[in-house]
């Protein structure tokens, strides 16, 4: 894993500088530089404290990170409460198995003690998504600052949110919107080689597939019969499940290789080998470490400069 982390920050600078799109224009890598210049330390020890006693946190503040992006740009709108008069994104239907928001919490009480309402939710988010991966063994990256905390989340909006169930054509179409090229797609997409996927995530899959099929043709027999076994049709088990590769708690490209072997977890996985150029990069990916570490921080890069807000939270969970 460590072959990620030596070309990664070359390719972050090359990208960089392509990038000119207004969404990028605000962003600096030297952002707090004179009003808090060592605050990443504050959210990098809330993430390596929040891992020593779950090691899911890591697959949940990356999800948590792009679910917050792929709605209004990231602008922590995620983290916001619903309120009595509205629901927020928070408790939509793809984000109720959201969790370790306390992770951001804890990095921005931390923050604010250094530098009291000068660094957004959205950007101690981002550098916690970072962390994350970084701290599991992917890859390293510099992140630009400057985001800014947005004061509108609705539930309502999450059906946006890229669907376990989309086509190649559905999953090219969402994130082309987003500005994301095919390769963002596929090198994104490696983020499932961290996480746990719960039975209705996948139950197309393995249980009447269609009309003359039970199960995904796809899917290796052996894997599929497993994924039967642990989601029966009838599954009453609230956290029943699978976990995303065999190397659960490590970011590598273990994932891309399963699924070259049928044994990818979501339709929309197995979409990625219905597109040829997309099949050559999942291809590509599996073959080197290396340039899927370097390919997914560019990727990070792009879409973490997606940006919507207009203000500092001094809490994250709260509009002022």
């Amino acid at each position: 894993m460590a072959a990620m982390a030596g070309s990664v920050l070359l390719a972050f600078f090359m990208i960089f500088t392509i990038l000119s799109s207004s969404s990028v224009s605000s962003l600096s890598l030297n952002y707090y530089d004179k009003t808090c210049p060592n605050f990443e330390s504050a959210v990098t020890n809330a993430v390596k404290k929040a891992m020593k006693n779950d090691r899911t946190v890591p697959a949940a503040i990356l999800r948590m990170h792009f679910h917050d992006c792929f709605i209004r740009g990231c602008d922590a709108s995620v983290l916001l409460k619903s309120t009595k008069k509205n629901v927020a994104e928070k408790d939509g239907p793809p984000n109720v198995s959201l969790h370790a928001f306390y992770v951001i919490d804890h990095a921005k009480e931390a923050v604010e003690k250094m530098c009291p309402g000068v660094v957004s939710c959205a950007d101690i988010l981002a550098l916690a998504a970072r962390d994350a991966v970084a701290l599991s063994g992917g890859p390293n990256w510099a992140v630009p600052k400057g985001r800014k905390d947005g004061r509108i989340s609705k539930a309502s909006e999450t059906r946006q949110l890229p669907a376990p169930v989309f086509n190649i054509s559905q999953l090219q179409q969402s994130f082309s919107q987003r500005g994301l090229s095919l390769e963002d797609l596929v090198a994104l997409s490696g983020g499932h080689t961290l996480g746990f996927a719960h039975c209705s995530s996948f139950q197309n899959r393995i249980h009447n597939f269609s009309a003359t099929v039970d199960v995904d043709s796809t899917l290796s027999p052996s894997f599929a019969a497993n994924l039967r076994r642990i989601c029966p049709l009838q599954n009453k088990a609230k956290n029943a499940g699978s976990t995303m590769d065999s190397t659960t708690f490590g970011f590598d490209n273990v994932y891309y290789k399963m699924l070259l072997g049928g044994k990818s977890i979501f339709s929309s996985d197995q979409a990625l080998l219905t597109n040829p150029k997309a099949k050559s990069l999942v291809q590509k990916f599996a073959a080197s470490e290396a340039e899927f570490g370097k390919a997914f921080a560019a990727s990070m890069v792009k879409m973490s400069s997606l940006t919507g807000g207009q203000e500092v939270r001094l809490d994250c969970k709260v509009v002022r």
